[in-house]
């Protein structure tokens, strides 16, 4: 792929597939940059991806949520490297419960960060990559935007107005040579499906034509072709990454 001295910004990065892509992209000549709130899990990130020091890897502590976190890790970024080719929007919670238990609390947060975190990292980054006159925003939506699933009125509504942006960003970019596109996972193998029960993985993969679930490096895949000099007329793309299950 066609990545080779980009730099590439990945929030939500300290573990899952976040911290996956960032080694896909380490592995093939980008220059990364691992972004999260938890620091704890960034620190160990870092020294699992980075054992050694050599590789070009950019750890930044942001909450997306707040906006002047977000412009403040840009500007670390661009100091360091002075660009930002790549953002890659991965961050993102799960606070679930039926509709009739949700608490307002638990909406807001998962909006604040799925949605509006999505729009904050956008807007730190668009200033860079307009000067640059390129640049390409991938933001992981998920398939319950468009097929809904039960507990989760919070995060499909967070992850159908991804979608959204993304179609209205790639209108708005595409005459500044910005590419926008979204990835939308299906039930994929992270520590956020750790704690289902085994009985209803089985069932996920029974009900999906490649009979199994989604591996981090599936998705890592996907953002590496959109991030990817491949990929430079491709733009207000869902790519759907889901084994067939929404067939």
């Amino acid at each position: 792929m066609a990545v080779k001295e980009k730099v590439v910004l990945i929030t939500g990065s300290a573990r899952g597939i976040g911290k996956t892509a960032a080694r896909m992209f380490l592995q093939n000549g980008a220059k990364v940059v691992i972004c999260d709130v938890n620091e704890a899990q960034l620190e160990a990130a870092e020294k699992d991806l980075n054992p050694d020091g050599k590789l070009p890897l950019l750890t930044v502590a942001a909450d997306v949520s707040k906006r002047e976190s977000m412009d403040l890790a840009v500007k670390k970024i661009t100091e360091m490297w002075g660009r930002v080719d790549v953002l890659i929007n991965n961050a993102g919670i799960t606070r679930d419960a039926m509709l009739n238990k949700m608490t307002e609390q638990a909406f807001d947060q998962v909006i604040s960060v799925n949605l509006k975190g999505v729009f904050n990292a956008t807007q730190a980054v668009l200033p860079v990559m307009t000067a640059q006159g390129k640049g390409a925003i991938i933001n992981t939506s998920s398939i319950v935007a468009t097929y809904g699933n039960i507990g989760q009125t919070n995060y499909a509504a967070a992850k159908a107005g991804m979608i959204g942006m993304t179609k209205t960003w790639a209108k708005e970019l595409g005459r500044k040579g910005i590419t926008v596109n979204a990835v939308a996972p299906g039930f994929t193998m992270t520590e956020m499906l750790a704690t289902v029960p085994a009985n209803i993985l089985d069932g996920i993969k029974d009900k999906t034509p490649m009979k199994r679930l989604g591996a981090p490096e599936d998705i890592g895949n996907a953002y590496m072709f959109l991030a990817s000099d491949n990929a430079t007329f491709v733009t207000g793309q869902v790519l759907g990454v889901d084994g067939g299950l929404v067939l």
